[in-house]
């Protein structure tokens, strides 16, 4: 491995439109969402030409009957009619999808991939929507079309001709529905591979692992109207106003019951201070903010768990004077492991505690009282909490404090990890899974009549391993922008053009198009907005949210092009191709997507009835053993953990970086250099650092800087020429914006624990410009 990334392109990939004016920082001091939104999202609905469109599509999106589900964040639709549960950022995404622009064989004729290449991602993907299937020539450098039956064909030779079926890696982005899903992964094991990595091995991994440890399931236990009764409210590591925009709506109506909302995150967010729910038309016309945070926590990255471990220690000394501190007969009943926690909290110093956490011990004493006078607690969180070493641990820790009261399988209270994209739990339920359970595969292989594959497959860092070192030489992306998303960017750039062929099956052009293999396909897909038809009619398709509620989605909209087929016809049609054997009826299935969802109805554990269920207002909630208190441990009983405290004080001279998005971002997806909430005009190459950092260091405010980030295995990685930003995060603490800074994580610095890229907690130098 090399040393350094400058003999590797791209030393940064140049994301964001290039700016119209100087780079701008003014702090952000108004309420999250309100008119800032609505102004925001009538100016980009202008630039997209979509006034007419984009309200129609804002009047159907996340309606439970016969409108189609956000293709943005997996925040729950809501259970009390509202017909206006959209936020600003998912009218961007929706409005992106559907825009006018068109990228077809003229366009590809007049751009060779070289010169592709050398645009912004954000020009790629601002050409418009792709139309028809296309095949890279590499004697001309550009893509040529090539019909259905032909790329059906060239993926299903290559498949047929590969000496180990090993040698194929089928990637799911967060947003594909749960019938492609299906037919994925059905298609995958068929061909005898668990080579499924998702973008979930990048972002929830930790949690997944952690609650199947700690619960014996794999999601959290709460859904929303769970949110509507809870006295407390920790949001951890959570940026809700650019992430999941409509959580503000439920942290307005908890601050106005009365409820206690804690918000814990180096940094202070928008979401928690005040918004104005755009919906709330009174409150938009009086211009009435509504508190979101009641207590906000501000610890060093990495510090979370030791904060959580604090507030434990505080419960457990109360109780020595207040037994109802704790649930007892909630812990004799349902738990294993207390008396080993309770004695390693004992055992652990507050001095410990404060120093790795960054927070005094009257900060930490303020969450555990709210904590232990609320009679019912959510603890949420997101990738500010698993993209860590010990991201397993922290989440068990969440898990450990909620057993001690006993804050699970009762009405208001349990954990809720917020997952990201739209669709990306209902993936790893649907089968998406390189780890697949032996209780998984019996009931496929009895259903489908296959026999597959047992031993695991490869996760999204080993795959990018394995393509590097010539093991896997064919990438089948089913939507996203893998070469983007993925850690250590020259190192992923290196491994698809390794590949014998890369499919990439998307919706508009971006850089995994032009970051390609040997052989490459584009083949373009419906998006969700469009109506999908096929020979049984207008067929629809299902997601599952966050809380595990499954809904119908049905298009509204013209396609772009004549020439796009749905997701599940194209997994039909590679399927088709490359098991000509076959006796699985892909065609059949395709005609009537009802008839794959009677066969997921028979594979998939609480999918009983599918048909019937998913056509209830608001769909039907997969069952959560553990929220009735059934836990699938290996014990029988939910398990306390009694992990030791990670040392996460960063070294003299080096800062914690974490990467996150901006506000006008959607994952790789921008739509400008500007992020409101922050108060960042013009400008995405910035670092955001606690202003006594860039003092020690003679750092000028807007300075430009150079920032190296050590990894690991000694290897050193650059970025040059970034403009420092002082910002109120913690000392040791900086941040800045993926996938800019992806190139800063080296492939091997993933955790041991969950396999994740370790994105919030980059060791970096940042020193003036040289």
């Amino acid at each position: 491995m090399s040393t350094d990334n400058e003999a590797q392109e791209p030393l940064e990939p140049r994301v964001g439109p290039v700016p119209e004016a100087d780079p701008q920082f003014r702090p952000y001091h108004h309420p999250a969402a309100g008119w800032g939104a609505a102004k925001s999202v009538t100016r980009f609905l202008v630039e997209e030409r979509a006034l007419v469109d984009g309200p129609r599509a804002i009047m159907r999106m996340n309606h439970e009957n016969g409108g189609f589900d956000c293709p943005g964040c997996a925040w729950p639709d809501d259970t009390k009619g509202l017909h206006l549960d959209i936020c600003e950022n998912g009218i961007k995404h929706v409005t992106w999808e559907m825009t006018r622009k068109r990228v077809g064989r003229e366009f590809f004729a007049a751009h060779s991939v070289t010169e592709l290449s050398g645009w912004t991602d954000y020009d790629l993907e601002n050409q418009g929507r792709l139309t028809e299937p296309m095949a890279y020539d590499p004697g001309s450098d550009h893509y040529v079309p090539i019909s259905w039956k032909d790329a059906f064909e060239a993926v299903g030779a290559t498949l047929r001709g590969l000496d180990n079926p090993n040698r194929a890696a089928f990637y799911t982005s967060g947003r594909l529905g749960n019938e492609a899903t299906f037919l994925y992964q059905l298609m995958a094991r068929e061909l005898d591979t668990n080579n499924l990595p998702d973008c979930s091995n990048m972002c929830h991994e930790a949690s997944g692992r952690a609650l199947q440890a700690s619960l014996g399931t794999g999601k959290g236990t709460v859904d929303l109207k769970d949110w509507e009764s809870a006295d407390a409210l920790f949001i951890l590591g959570v940026n809700a106003a650019s992430n999941a925009p409509r959580m503000l709506t439920a942290l307005a109506e908890a601050d106005r019951r009365g409820a206690q909302i804690v918000h814990v995150n180096p940094l202070v967010e928008a979401a928690a201070t005040r918004t104005i729910v755009p919906h709330d038309f009174t409150d938009m016309a009086l211009f009435k903010a509504t508190r979101t945070s009641t207590l906000n926590l501000q610890p060093r990255i990495g510090g979370d768990m030791a904060l959580l471990r604090g507030m434990a220690k505080a419960i457990l000394e109360k109780s020595a004077s207040d037994p109802k501190a704790l649930d007892i007969a909630f812990i004799d009943r349902h738990t294993t492991g207390f008396e080993e926690y309770r004695a390693l909290c004992e055992a652990t110093p507050w001095e410990e505690l404060e120093h790795q956490s960054g927070l005094g011990r009257a900060d930490i004493l303020k969450a555990a009282q709210v904590y232990g006078e609320a009679d019912r607690s959510i603890v949420s969180w997101c990738l500010g909490h698993t993209q860590h070493e010990h991201g397993v641990d922290t989440v068990r820790e969440i898990v450990n404090l909620l057993l001690l009261r006993g804050s699970i399988g009762r009405e208001g209270a349990g954990p809720s990890p917020v997952r990201g994209h739209s669709n990306v739990q209902g993936n790893r339920t649907c089968g998406i899974d390189h780890r697949p359970t032996d209780a998984f595969l019996d009931r496929l292989a009895e259903t489908c009549k296959i026999d597959p594959p047992r031993a695991h497959g490869l996760d999204t860092v080993r795959t990018i391993q394995a393509m590097r070192d010539g093991e896997v030489t064919v990438f089948v992306g089913m939507g996203g922008n893998f070469a983007l998303a993925a850690p250590d960017t020259p190192a992923t750039y290196a491994a698809l053009r390794s590949c014998d062929l890369t499919v990439q099956v998307s919706t508009k052009l971006n850089r995994s198009h032009v970051v390609h293999g040997r052989a490459a396909l584009i083949l373009p897909c419906l998006g969700r907005t469009e109506k999908d038809h096929q020979r049984g009619g207008v067929q629809s398709t299902s997601v599952e949210d966050s809380m595990s509620m499954v809904h119908m989605s049905v298009g509204m909209k013209r396609p772009a092009s004549p020439h796009l087929l749905s997701e599940p016809a194209i997994v039909a049609g590679m399927a088709r191709a490359a098991l000509p054997g076959s006796e699985t009826p892909w065609d059949w299935y395709i005609e009537d997507y009802d008839r794959i969802r009677d066969t997921m109805a028979e594979a998939l554990d609480g999918f009983e009835d599918f048909n019937r269920r998913v056509r209830l207002p608001l769909g039907f909630r997969i069952k959560q053993p553990a929220r009735e208190l059934v836990f699938l441990t290996p014990s029988g009983r939910a398990e306390f953990s009694a992990a030791a405290l990670p040392d996460v004080v960063p070294e003299p001279g080096t800062l914690a970086l974490g990467t996150m998005r901006s506000h006008d971002q959607w994952n790789t997806t921008i739509y400008s250099d500007n992020d409101r909430y922050r108060g960042i005009k013009n400008l995405r190459t910035l670092v955001f650092m606690n202003r006594a950092d860039m003092r020690e260091r003679g750092i000028a405010d807007m300075g430009h800087v150079d920032i190296t980030s050590m990894a690991k295995d000694g290897s050193r990685r650059f970025l040059t020429g970034y403009t420092a930003i002082p910002y109120d995060i913690p000392r040791g603490c900086a941040a800045g914006y993926m996938p800019e800074m992806n190139v800063l994580c080296a492939l091997g610095d993933y955790s041991a624990q969950s396999d994740q890229p370790i994105m919030k907690h980059v060791k970096v130098t940042v020193v003036p410009a040289a």
